[in-house]
């Protein structure tokens, strides 16, 4: 393993990820009109959720390589998704007395992003076991 050829993969990635993201909040900003609950982190987190899960699990079949799952996971993945954006947004949502919005971008965070986990496992153990 070549830590330097890993740390080149992981911020490329990481590169194509945050602007991938970004690129997804302005679509939903400037299109869809869609920031009150948060979409855009939402979207972004249930597509990372279910593609890191995948990812993961293939690789621990030995379906996907160190180098690939590096760029992928922790590279691409690691800066689509965000909690920390998910975090503020319930935080400033919170302090603006924004409950309603709050609690149900907190509810479908965490029922849709788990269910897409599963869902990226049993896809990667259906490929997996082929």
């Amino acid at each position: 393993m070549n830590v330097s050829y890993d740390l080149l993969l992981v911020m490329l990635g990481g590169a194509i990820g945050s602007g991938a993201r970004y690129s997804v909040a302005i679509l939903f900003e400037r299109w869809l009109a869609a920031t009150h609950i948060g979409m855009a982190t939402l979207t972004v987190n249930i597509v990372g959720c279910f593609f890191i899960t995948l990812i993961a699990e293939l690789a621990a079949a030995g379906s996907v390589g160190t180098q690939t799952r590096l760029f992928l996971n922790v590279g691409i993945l690691g800066g689509l998704t965000t909690y920390s954006s998910f975090n503020h947004l319930l935080v400033e949502q919170l302090k603006e007395d924004k409950v309603g919005p709050a609690f149900l971008n907190l509810a479908l965070t965490l029922v849709l992003c788990l269910a897409s986990g599963f869902a990226g496992l049993a896809v990667a153990r259906g490929v997996a076991s082929k």
